[in-house]
């Protein structure tokens, strides 16, 4: 089988595909949802893709725009007195959209396949795409973009697709960095964001040789399926690539976006959710499926395979960066683990709460989340992960349908993600479903059949924002 047929192959989910050249790998154009024509990759050159694709772009952001705006309220409404660790506002309030004449608590009083018989599973808890899932890709935040450029020169931004969420629904940029080995220092990044161009005169007096080395190559960009120096790439300019730390800012996250590249066909591919590199020294899986056993394990998957959706042709096409185990991914790995959750002023050593530090409502939520609620069935303290995965089944509350380019079918097992530091890491869930810690509470009052009544809602609501 040759090249072409094997990429033809992977994306059989696609029914109408345009003729790809035999060196055009994974973001060739797919026209499918906007019902134009194929165009041979053979015949376009770079300077013909932009044009094609840019005057595309405006279709799919019209019909993600409209799908977020169908599923979700999107205002900017901040809770009084919550912020995350740097200080910017935590958004408050269920935001999924109910069918009509639908309440919370109808719904919660409905079986399962009541549920999916009468077509009632809100459409904000089905998986939620990429902003253009057909092509996919690494996709990334404004405000990094601009950082980025300005302080390095390089450009993140892609001329065929823009990111979907408004500021205020992402962690706050830049975000502070915290180090189990200097909690004295809190921030170490000082309010900047880490890059390349700063990161020795941050960390030089702070860190060891072997730590400083592992800095230096999570913010250094090696080339990525979007961003290279080839012609199908998706920049502009011909790109240097993408560090680890261009999606986990400051060794937080961004809330930057990809698709998964260890699924196929492609329609079946979830979303990436971007989760927080605080706190991996106690975490001991790796991927939201992929259960890699250390984070070695995972430093070296992302740029063998994650980088380049798991395609070796592609990689070694577009100059993947083979790194070596005992004097880079190591070293990578050995700064990550220092990477610390937020301060947690009213836990005590046990993980839990200080009496006489939390309020009435966040005491009462703590009891729901070691009893009624279950959550501490999974989420185990000090740090409100269990390490494991579980398979929450969601697939029974609805039947499978595709949403612009992505079929809602069956999740399978998941990570449980550490809760520490929960309030600074929206939108939440493997894929950025939910967009507030409030979705999250009705959506596994559903997904558990818990009977939560509106204050239990709230006091574990409380209780989360307090870890």
């Amino acid at each position: 089988m040759n090249r072409k047929q094997n990429y033809q192959l992977e994306r059989s989910a696609v029914k109408t595909r345009p003729i790809i050249h035999r060196y055009s790998m994974a973001f060739a154009a797919v026209l499918v949802v906007c019902g134009a024509g194929t165009v041979s990759a053979a015949e376009e050159d770079f300077t013909s893709l932009v044009s094609r694709l840019q005057k595309e772009k405006p279709a799919f952001a019209k019909r993600h725009q409209e799908l977020l705006s169908e599923r979700y309220d999107l205002a900017d409404r901040t809770a009084q007195g919550v912020t995350m660790s740097g200080g910017k506002p935590v958004q408050e309030g269920v935001r999924v959209r109910l069918p009509k004449d639908m309440t919370w608590e109808k719904l919660a009083a409905m079986s399962p396949e009541d549920i999916e018989t009468k077509n009632l599973w809100p459409a904000g808890f089905f998986p939620l795409p990429h902003p253009h899932h057909e092509a996919g890709g690494m996709l990334f935040p404004q405000p990094l973009i601009d950082e980025t450029k300005l302080q390095t020169g390089r450009d993140l931004t892609r001329f065929d697709l823009d990111f979907d969420f408004p500021k205020h629904l992402v962690p706050e940029f830049p975000a502070p960095m915290y180090l189990t080995t200097r909690p004295d220092l809190g921030d170490v990044s000082r309010g900047q964001l880490v890059t390349l161009n700063n990161y020795y005169d941050l960390f030089k007096d702070v860190l060891n040789p072997k730590q400083l080395e592992g800095v230096r190559l999570l913010v250094t960009p090696f080339a990525q399926a979007q961003f290279n120096a080839t012609d199908d790439r998706r920049s502009l300019k011909a790109s240097q690539g993408v560090a680890c730390f261009d999606c986990h800012a400051n060794g937080h996250t961004d809330a930057a976006t990809h698709t998964v590249g260890d699924i196929r066909p492609n329609e079946h591919r979830h979303r990436i959710d971007t989760p927080s590199l605080r706190g991996v020294n106690i975490q001991r899986l790796f991927g939201s499926q992929r259960a890699l056993k250390t984070v070695e394990d995972f430093t070296e998957f992302e740029q063998r395979a994650a980088y380049f959706d798991g395609d070796p042709a592609q990689a070694t096409r577009k100059g993947v960066n083979i790194l070596e185990r005992g004097s880079q991914v190591h070293f990578m790995s050995e700064f990550e683990a220092l990477l610390d959750f937020p301060p947690a002023p009213k836990l005590n050593v046990f993980g839990k709460l200080d009496q006489a530090k939390a309020s009435e409502a966040e005491l009462r939520g703590q009891t729901l989340f070691f009893g009624k609620a279950q959550c501490a069935t999974c989420h185990t303290p000090p740090y409100y992960t269990d390490n494991t995965m579980h398979n929450l089944r969601v697939e029974r509350f609805f039947n499978e349908k595709m949403i612009n380019g992505r079929k809602a079918s069956v999740d399978g097992p998941i990570k449980t993600f550490p809760l520490r530091g929960i309030k600074d890491s929206p939108p939440y869930l493997h894929d950025d479903r939910l967009l507030t810690l409030d979705d999250t509470v009705e959506f596994f009052n559903l997904v558990l059949e818990l009977k939560l009544n509106d204050r239990e809602k709230k006091d574990l609501v409380a209780f989360m924002r307090a870890l």
